[in-house]
C-alpha cells in the first residue's frame, strides 16, 4: 500500500486488521443482544469476547500459516532442520496463508477458551461464526489487489489480465516462470477470472447476509450449533463451487477425481456443517440457566 522508510504497510495486513477489528465489534454487539439468544442467553460477556479475540487472532495467524505449509508447501517443514532457508516457514510477509488452516487454528482457540471458561462450546461457535465473513471479504479483496489466487483463463468480458509491472518484476516479461521443481508459476499475459472478487462477494457479502438472517430474522442462536453449521456448510459449498473457476495451486492441478485442494478441504466442512444443522434442528431450544 505505502512504504515509509523501512516500514511497509501491506494490503493483506490491513485486511487482517480491518477484519479483526470489525469482527470484534460485531461479536461484542451479539454478546450484548440478549434477545437474539432467547430463551437462552449470550454465551460470553463482552469482557470475555475481548479476551477471546486475542486467542482467535493467534489461531488465524498460526493456523493459517502452518496450514498453508501443510496443505500446499509441506517442504517448508523439512527446511526447519535442513535446507537453504530454515526460517521460511515463519516468513509471513512472503505470503502464504490457508483459510482451512486458519479455521483449524480458530477452532482450537474456541475449544480451549470454551473449556477454560466453562462456556457451551457450540454456542461460543455460534457467536464467532457470523463474524468470519467480514474477514473473508476483506481478505479476498486484498488477494485481488495483490494479484494472487487468481482464476483460470477465460474469455468472459469481465475477465482481468493480472500481468502488470509488479508481476513482470517477479516472474519476468511474460509474467510467468518455471521453478527449479519444473512448476509453472505466475498469472501469464492472459485474461483470467477475477475469482478473488467472486469469493469476496459470495464468501464475504452473501454469506454474511445469510448468517445475519439466521441470527436476527430466523432466531437460530437459540439452537446451539445451527449458525456454526450454516457457516461451515455455506462456506464449503461456495468455496468448492468457485474452485471450478479458480486456478489450482502449482503442482496440485491433477488431484484424484478432478478435485482441487480447496475442494478436498471444503468437503469435510460441508459434512460437519450438515451434521451440525441436523443436530440443532432436531433438538429443542436451549433454556436460560
Amino acid at each position: 500500500m505505502i512504504s515509509i522508510g523501512p516500514l511497509d504497510l501491506r494490503w493483506y495486513a490491513l485486511a487482517y486488521v480491518a477484519g479483526i477489528v470489525l469482527g470484534w465489534w460485531y461479536a461484542n454487539r451479539l454478546a450484548k443482544s440478549a434477545a437474539v439468544w432467547a430463551p437462552g442467553q449470550p454465551p460470553a460477556t463482552t469482557t470475555q469476547v475481548d479476551d477471546l479475540v486475542l486467542y482467535i487472532t493467534l489461531g488465524i495467524i498460526l493456523g493459517g500459516r502452518l496450514g498453508y505449509a501443510l496443505f500446499y508447501q509441506p517442504h517448508l517443514y523439512g527446511q526447519l532442520f535442513s535446507g537453504p532457508d530454515n526460517f521460511a516457514l515463519f516468513r509471513l510477509w512472503d505470503g502464504g496463508m490457508s483459510f482451512h488452516g486458519g479455521l483449524i487454528g480458530v477452532s482450537l482457540a474456541i475449544l480451549w477458551f470454551s473449556w477454560r471458561n466453562k462456556i457451551r462450546l457450540l454456542s461460543l461457535g455460534d457467536l464467532v461464526a457470523p463474524v468470519v465473513p467480514i474477514g473473508l471479504g476483506f481478505g479476498r479483496l486484498a488477494n485481488f489487489i495483490n494479484g494472487e489466487l487468481y482464476g483460470r483463463e477465460t474469455t468472459v468480458p469481465w475477465g482481468v489480465n493480472f500481468c502488470n509491472d509488479r508481476m513482470r518484476d517477479i516472474f519476468g516479461p511474460t509474467c510467468q516462470a518455471v521453478t527449479s521443481e519444473g512448476l509453472i508459476v505466475g498469472p501469464g499475459d492472459v485474461v483470467r477470472h477475477a475469482s478473488q472478487l467472486y469469493e469476496a462477494g459470495l464468501e464475504g457479502i452473501v454469506l454474511f447476509g445469510v448468517l445475519a438472517l439466521a441470527v436476527y430474522k430466523w432466531k437460530l442462536l437459540k439452537k446451539p450449533g445451527y449458525v456454526t453449521g450454516l457457516f461451515l456448510f455455506g462456506y464449503g459449498l461456495i468455496r468448492a463451487s468457485l474452485e471450478t473457476v479458480r486456478q489450482p495451486d502449482a503442482g496440485l492441478e491433477n488431484l484424484p477425481l478432478g478435485l482441487t485442494m480447496g475442494m478436498a478441504l471444503s468437503i469435510p466442512m460441508m459434512l460437519i456443517g450438515a451434521w451440525l444443522i441436523w443436530r440443532a434442528w432436531s433438538r429443542p431450544p436451549v433454556q436460560a440457566t
